[in-house]
């Protein structure tokens, strides 16, 4: 039977190759491990350029990236908010995000955050070719985790069934958190 054991890597387009693997190297510590250019793509056979590299996201996790010469500009789905589609990597503390952040607004690079989720804080902002990315660190307990994994099925299905938000777990950002958690 079929197990994914990791993702092998996740592809973006970028605006330019070189400028993003030197971004995601200052910015974020991510060394540039791989790069493929082709004049074809090999499973289309497309007569296609392109440069395509790989900075290491730790952890045996890669990002690659596509610059694509010849075709349009790229853009993003016009029909979907910009703070939904993004790509969050986790850090060690919250410390680091803070740290982060200050780099990047040092650099004149907009942070949002940190933002508290209750079982982790995130801060976001824009890559050069306008990827939405998340830094998050967790700071949830094993027994938010645990109420979390009781409902997340009961969640699921209201939701499918009514389009409207559970409240099963209202306690992450209601203020109710101390008083429903046992210590």
């Amino acid at each position: 039977m079929l197990q994914i054991r990791k993702i092998h890597h996740v592809a973006y387009r970028c605006v330019d190759a070189k400028q993003t693997v030197e971004w995601y190297g200052k910015y974020l510590n991510m060394d540039f491990v791989l790069a493929i250019a082709e004049n074809q793509v090999p499973s289309t056979k497309e007569p296609d350029p392109y440069m395509h590299v790989f900075p290491d996201a730790g952890g045996g996790n890669i990002l690659a990236f596509f610059e694509l010469p010849t075709k349009d500009q790229m853009g993003r789905d016009p029909n979907t908010p910009a703070w939904v589609q993004h790509l969050a990597m986790q850090v060690d503390s919250v410390d680091d995000l803070l740290e982060t952040k200050a780099r990047l607004e040092a650099d004149g690079i907009d942070v949002v955050g940190p933002t508290d989720h209750a079982i982790f804080k995130s801060i976001y902002f824009f890559d050069p070719s306008g990827h939405r990315l998340e830094l998050a660190a967790n700071t949830g307990t094993a027994e938010m985790s645990s109420r979390l994994d009781e409902v997340k099925w009961d969640m699921l299905n209201e939701w499918a069934e009514t389009r409207k938000a559970p409240e099963h777990a209202r306690w992450m950002h209601d203020g109710s958190m101390a008083d429903s958690i046992p210590e």
